[in-house]
This record gives structure tokens, sequence and C-alpha cells, in this order.
């Protein structure tokens, strides 16, 4: 069946295609009511359906924004995803989901295809890895916000969890209940900003209650590989009374070997993770956590975005949404 055409909608009515695209776009100052109910019906009649992509590429508002995420499955992301859609409808706004499944390939050709669909504005929760990339079309005038992860501090507008107080608070707590060997699990930190302030909030509650930081208590973690070192040789060469992780894969990985080398939470080691598990209050152990609100992250992203997309704020913008701590069965006093 071929594809009906605004030319099509205009002849079944017998008015030009100037006259049919005005009625789409709502312009009805000069039209009579007539020429109105001859255009409704002839596209009732034609079953026809506008093409927004095409009408976008004319408009200089398309009321759409592009949101690029890592992974559309996790659990946080999906969180921030319905936020900003949720706010995108209250607002009168689409919203066009990309996932680069941590490729900063995927991630640069999925930037192009939003440019060129003339999206308003996009949230973004970047690699890394094309600064430049996103800054040339920052340039050309693309409202971008970032969230999840600042790299280089050098993004303009961000939203983020408070991960530095968050770590700190998560530390502290451990320590009150007695531990002083406390094994942080992390991703590498160097070149990401916001990795390093859960570093740092983790050594100043350290460096507050007198406890000198040891080294061999911090352990890393890749998306690839996993952990760098075995969980043998952290227990017998770092010796944790407690893990605090700093990534939900983090904290599953470590539970699953855990339990294969049948080490009990808490009564062998307390066990403390950034980010809740779903349905974690189910669990033989409940996790304690620190808990980020993700779907809120979502809401003031896009709060952001369409605030600057309006032209009511030009200023670099950095937000820090609060985390709170969920105290659960995982953590014993010592």
């Amino acid at each position: 069946m071929a594809k009906v055409k605004l030319i099509d909608v205009a002849n079944y009515a017998g008015v030009s295609k100037s006259t049919a695209s005005q009625y789409l776009n709502g312009r009805f100052d000069y039209m009579s009511k007539d020429t109105q109910e001859r255009i409704r019906q002839a596209i009732a009649a034609l079953d026809y359906v506008p093409n927004p992509i095409a009408r976008n590429l004319k408009a200089e508002k398309t009321n759409t924004i592009g949101v690029i995420v890592r992974d559309i499955t996790g659990f946080y992301t999906s969180k921030v995803i319905r936020g900003v859609d949720d706010f995108c409808k209250q607002q009168g706004y689409n919203a066009l989901i990309y996932n680069t499944d941590f490729d900063p390939e995927v991630e640069a050709k999925s930037l192009e295809s939003l440019y060129q669909l003339r999206v308003d504005g996009i949230i973004i929760a970047s690699s890394g890895s094309n600064t430049k990339l996103i800054n040339d079309y920052i340039k050309r005038g693309m409202q971008i916000v970032h969230f999840q992860l600042e790299h280089d501090g050098s993004e303009r507008n961000i939203i983020l969890s408070d991960y530095k107080k968050a770590a700190f608070d998560a530390t502290e707590y451990l320590i009150k209940l007695g531990h002083q060997r406390i094994c942080f699990v992390t991703q590498d930190f160097q070149n990401v900003k916001s990795r390093h302030e859960r570093y740092q909030g983790y050594v100043s509650a350290l460096s507050k209650h007198g406890i000198s930081e040891d080294k061999g208590l911090v352990q890393y973690w890749q998306r690839e590989t996993g952990l760098q070192q075995s969980l043998d040789n952290i227990l017998k060469t770092a010796r944790p009374t407690a893990f605090f992780t700093q990534h939900l894969p983090i904290t599953i990985e470590l539970l699953r070997r855990l339990n294969q080398a049948n080490i009990d939470i808490p009564k062998d080691v307390s066990l403390l993770g950034f980010d809740d598990i779903p349905m974690a209050e189910f669990f033989k152990v409940p996790i304690s956590v620190v808990k980020q609100d993700p779907y809120q992250i979502g809401i003031e992203s896009t709060k952001l975005l369409l605030n600057n997309i309006s032209g009511e704020s030009n200023k670099a913008h950095k937000s820090l949404i609060p985390c709170s701590l969920l105290k659960r069965e995982s953590c014993r006093k010592i």
C-alpha cells in the first residue's frame, strides 16, 4: 500500500499543499471553517499520518530531547529514564533513548543521530571519550546536560549524586561499628572525578577517626575481567573486616565469590554496597547500601535541560542530589 503524502491530502481536500501544512501546524488564523473541515475529512479518509521526523527537520523547535545512556537495562539507569520521561510528559516533550553498551563509538554515533534529528537538547551519561565532540555540538548550539559521571570537571551542566558525602557517611558508619580495616572496592578512578570523590569520602572518614590509609585495602574491579585480585588473596593479605563496594556489579560479584568461599556475612565479614540491589530485602542477609535517587536525578536533569532550551538560564550549573544510607543486616558491630 502506497504511503499517503501531504500532497495527497491537499489534492483530496482541494487546497494547496501549503494550506494543508498550515492546518497540520495549527495555523488557522486566515483559514475558513469550511477549508478546515475539508482538510480534516481528507486526513480521516486517507488515514494520513504526519511524518514527525520530516516536520522536525523544518521546525525551529521540535519538543523532543535525546537521552544517551550506557546500559538501558541497569537498575539505576532505568529509574533515571523514568524520571526523564515523566517530566517530559508534564512539559509536553518527547524523549528518544539511545543505548551505547559502554562503547564510545556508539556514543558518538548516537550524538550525531540526535543532532541530525534536530532534538532540542540531549541528556547524557558520557563515557568521557567524546569530550571534544560533545563540546563541538555545544558550540553549534546544542543544549547538553550530563548525569551520573563527572570525568575531568569540564562538564558545564551536570546533575550528580553527592558521592563524596555518601562515601564518607558509609565509611564512618562502618568505623562506628568497630571496623578499621575497610576494603574499598572500586573501578579505576584516576580519570573519573566522580569516582575519585567516593575515594576522597572514604579517606576523609578514615582520617577523621585517626585511621591510617592502607593501600592494600583499596582493591580494583574491571567490567570485563572482574576483581583484579582473587578474593582469597584479598582476605589473606589485606585482612579486611568489612567491604565497601562502589558499584552494583561489584557488589554482586563479591557476593557470589563470598558465597562460593562459604564466608558468612556478616559473621566473618561485613558488606556495604554503593547502589541499592533490587529486592535486597528478600535476601537471606539483606545488604546495607548507599541508596542514590536516580528518579530525582532524571527529573533534575530534564528540568535543567528544558530551562536551558527555553533560555531561562545560560549559567553553568552543577547540582548534587543527596544519597541515603540503608542499614540492613550485612554489617555487624565488632
